[in-house]
């Protein structure tokens, strides 16, 4: 056999292995590089939401770029525009949207004035996996008592956060959390310092008290959430900053300990089971040793982009690679909820959405994270959705 022919043969057993495992793995670290343009197969563009929604989340991403200088450049893959641009775009969206409810005049207008790009999603399939978050709603207390014993942090002001970049060159964009021993600057709290050791206790540093650390644990998982106190009245919290440890998944410990099957993951599935076996709640806790702090907050929740995020309307993607508030378009599954309120059965869904957050473990061109709100609905679909799909950007066409 010659050398082309086993070169061929390779390459096509390659192909036939998946697209999970590509030819070349690379990650993409460049925002030029995470959208690619669609010049040939645009997807027929359906929304399964009301036109309401969406308007409310595009002024809400208006709302952040009418706070940048109009000059500055964002870039969409290969392509850059000026803030004032993306501003016309989604206006120019908004009022097709709303002219055009048959569905083939709109994807006509959009195809005629718009340009599309598509996430690069995971190297090889081209597809993002969606999962998805919500705001919880807990009970709690301003002041602690037999029930609520468990506190929620205000950001110390001993935590300092560094600029590695100020330092060399190579380390822009590089920040750490830490804190000064002595003459020593040493990493920040871990989780178990501060929930176990309580070495923060006695700092004034308290916003309220939870019946659980489990809730805890969610509430800094969400980032953010309401808090429903004795009185009837409530606040809401949302992330103000971490102890800059590197967040571990208790749910991927849960798997590799045989507590939980990777099969039944969910949100749900791990509170049960720590709830069912409270003898190893704080081990399973204490796995990850990130801590979040929270503030409070007037209204929202609140993205990244300082906006309130509006349910079922805002994704959250990696910031380093694209461009925030921007207009995204997904396809993708979402649950059915039975009578009983578990899924009956998924169904395949299109949407527009805002980009208006990140998260932690949202990394990379094949991470994307849709908020779904605070109901009963928002939190089953939160905890179990875990599905590949297509992300796309729009982007007006700057002579249309």
């Amino acid at each position: 056999m010659s050398q082309m022919y086993r070169y061929l043969l390779v390459l096509i057993i390659l192909l036939i292995i998946g697209s999970c495992y590509p030819l070349v793995k690379k990650e993409v670290k460049e925002p030029a590089e995470a959208l690619k343009k669609v010049r040939y197969f645009w997807p027929k563009f359906q929304d399964d939401m009301d036109i309401d929604s969406l308007a409310l989340a595009i002024e809400r991403s208006l709302e952040y770029l009418n706070r940048l200088k109009g000059d500055k450049v964002t870039t969409y893959g290969p392509d850059k525009f000026r803030v004032e641009h993306i501003q016309r775009s989604l206006r120019t969206f908004l009022q097709i949207a709303k002219k055009s409810p048959d569905i083939k005049k709109l994807n006509k207008e959009l195809r005629k004035k718009f340009f599309l790009y598509k996430a690069y999603g995971c190297r090889g399939n081209k597809k993002v996996l969606f999962t998805g978050y919500f705001e919880p709603i807990l009970n709690g207390n301003l002041e602690p008592d037999s029930e609520h014993r468990y506190p929620i942090y205000r950001t110390p002001n001993d935590l300092l956060k560094i600029d590695l970049g100020l330092f060399h060159p190579k380390f822009y964009g590089q920040r750490i959390m830490a804190r000064i021993d002595g003459q020593r600057l040493i990493p920040y709290h871990t989780r178990q310092d501060i929930a176990e050791e309580k070495v923060l206790e006695g700092n004034n540093l308290e916003i309220a008290w939870l019946k659980d650390p489990l809730d805890i644990a969610i509430l800094q998982i969400q980032g953010s959430g309401i808090i429903k106190l004795p009185s009837g009245k409530t606040i809401r919290v949302g992330y103000s900053a971490s102890n800059g440890h590197p967040y571990k998944s208790i749910g991927r410990y849960m798997i590799d300990k045989g507590y939980i099957d990777s099969d039944n993951l969910s949100l749900q599935s791990i509170r049960s089971y720590i709830n069912d076996h409270p003898d190893i709640k704080e081990e399973i806790l204490n796995y990850n040793p990130s801590y979040v702090f929270f503030r409070l907050l007037d209204n929202g929740p609140l993205g990244n982009i300082s906006v309130s995020l509006t349910p079922g309307r805002s994704l959250a993607l990696d910031d380093r690679l694209f461009p925030k508030g921007a207009l995204v378009y997904i396809r993708c599954q979402k649950p059915i909820m039975g009578k009983d309120g578990n899924i009956s059965k998924w169904t395949p869904f299109s949407r527009f959405l805002l980009n208006q957050d990140t998260g932690g473990v949202i990394k990379g061109t094949g991470r994307a994270d849709i908020f779904w709100g605070s109901d009963p609905y928002a939190e089953l679909a939160a905890g179990h959705l875990k599905h590949e799909g297509d992300l796309f950007f729009l982007v007006k066409k700057p002579d249309s």
